[in-house]
């Protein structure tokens, strides 16, 4: 298969970087645009030379997948080298030297064996790959990277069908706000205590059967317990369901992904194991049930079921309310490569231009192209109520824009217009918000 033009496109911006004097580009590229191939290019380009390649990955099951990638692509794997970075970092006397080192994940590299490695190898070129190009904590890669070469984003992918178009929905199922942080993400033992109820069971099975019946999905789970719990619960409902983990026997887990590929498994639950980088069949729904503060997961396992097939809508379905932290997978993102920690009062999905449909679970933009706030449902055509910002925006905007004067009138009867209204209340000692009340009432707003 050719390079896309968007692909070749970035190999030509990554060289501009090198004849710049860069030693370390990023590569930015929505999971699905085909990251992978980019950088099995650029590494048969370098072998080709006769030069080494090194690639560093961040999980033993991206190895071999890695290895196939490039093999078939005409990498010369005697000059490449492909390895867990905790393994290559115990083994640098045994690595030779490498001209070019490419890191998948790349916003894994702040860590001390990715630095290790850097260290080892101070002439080598570098450059990383990834879909988020920011840390847990908000930070940039500049004390990693010296560029970033960004490609298309998702919008584009879609539009242009190298991305499947996707329904989101976020059906309200659990109350997050008592769960601890722990390093900055959920504590996963009081979030497993609150997934493990029997009733939440049932809403995720209901609502797959009611959202995305019939359609293959992965379901993202908060623990091992949680994933084998919910697998149980999805083949007691009558729907064939597996569960995989890091701990699973590779041959266990290959079987149950050929079962999976060929249609004989309709839910696969795990443990964030299919998501950065893991390559598993086409699916047509993901199903979250972990909620994270890490923009790169929600990323990885929200955008799992858009691989493109003509005809094909994905089905994503939020029960943990993860878009209302991150906005949408295909939200226009900006990349910087200093920190760029967002400085927000609150996480409301409101603040994302995002609503939610209360009738039918689906979640779209608050306004349409030209900034119209969209006041029916789209897929429905439920009437939206309006958000307390929105409300308080509009109160704001009438008590800022209409004056009253002061009139003595015997009851509120006798007032014919919000000013008047207004007015009253003032010479009564009302609060603000009864004239606003009142007006409204009665169809003055």
């Amino acid at each position: 298969m050719p390079l896309r033009k968007y692909q070749m496109d970035i190999i030509a911006d990554v060289k501009q970087a090198y004849k710049k004097g860069k030693q370390a580009p990023c590569i930015v590229l929505p999971c699905g645009g085909g990251k992978s191939i980019i950088v099995a290019e650029i590494a048969k380009r370098t072998t080709d030379k006769g030069n080494r390649v090194l690639f560093i990955v961040h999980r033993k099951e991206l190895c071999d997948q890695i290895f196939r990638t490039f093999r078939d692509w005409g990498v010369n794997m005697g000059l490449c080298d492909i390895g867990m970075v905790q393994t290559i970092s115990r083994r640098l006397g045994k690595i030779k030297r490498p001209v070019l080192i490419i890191t998948d994940e790349n916003h894994h590299s702040k860590a001390a064996t990715y630095r290790k490695i850097y260290d080892a190898f101070p002439d080598a070129k570098r450059i990383g790959v990834t879909a988020t190009p920011v840390r847990l904590d908000g930070s940039g890669l500049a004390d990693v990277n010296d560029e970033l070469v960004i490609g298309v984003n998702a919008k584009w992918l879609i539009q242009n069908h190298f991305l499947a178009p996707y329904d989101y929905y976020a059906p309200s199922m659990v109350d997050l706000t008592e769960v601890k942080t722990v390093r900055g993400e959920f504590d996963i033992k009081s979030t497993e205590k609150i997934m493990l109820k029997k009733a939440i069971f049932g809403d995720v099975i209901n609502n797959y059967k009611n959202l995305a019946a019939g359609k293959q999905a992965i379901c993202y789970c908060v623990s091992i317990n949680h994933s084998l719990s919910m697998a149980e619960a999805f083949i007691a409902a009558g729907i064939n369901a597996q569960h995989i983990d890091g701990t699973t026997p590779k041959a266990e887990r290959d079987q149950i992904i050929e079962d999976f590929r060929r249609g004989k498994i309709e839910i696969l639950c795990n443990v964030d194991l299919i998501s950065e980088g893991f390559d598993v069949p086409d699916c047509g729904c993901a199903i979250l049930l972990r909620p994270t503060k890490s923009l790169t997961l929600y990323i990885q396992q929200s955008m799992r079921c858009m691989r493109y097939k003509p005809g094909k809508r994905a089905v994503i379905i939020d029960h943990v309310g993860n878009y209302a932290r991150f906005g949408l997978p295909d939200a226009d993102r900006e990349w910087k490569l200093d920190s760029h920690k967002e400085k927000r009062k609150n996480s409301e999905a409101e603040d994302l231009n995002i609503k939610t449909c209360t009738n039918c679970f689906m979640v779209f933009p608050s306004k349409d192209d030209s900034g119209k706030r969209i006041l029916e449902c789209p897929f429905c055509g439920y009437k939206l109520p309006k958000s307390k910002k929105e409300i308080e925006e509009e109160k704001q905007a009438i008590l800022e824009k209409i004056e009253g004067f002061v009139i003595n009138y015997d009851s509120p009867s006798d007032c014919g217009s919000y000013q008047e209204l207004k007015a009253y209340a003032k010479s009564k000692g009302y609060k603000p918000g009864w004239a606003w009340y009142q007006a409204r009432m009665r169809g003055m707003i």
